[in-house]
């Protein structure tokens, strides 16, 4: 991945959270994280 794609998807991503922050109080975040959560316990699981 070249620099250029890595800075365009890191500020996708910024403005992804920063429009969830503003328009839906942060919910769409905290439900990501909590279903990443759920995916690290399951993946360990098969570890």
């Amino acid at each position: 991945m070249t620099n250029p794609i890595a800075i365009f998807l890191g500020g996708c991503i910024a403005v992804a959270l920063i429009a969830d922050q503003y328009f839906l109080d942060g919910s769409g975040a905290l439900l990501a994280a909590r279903k990443f959560a759920d995916l690290i316990e399951w993946v360990a699981f098969w570890r």
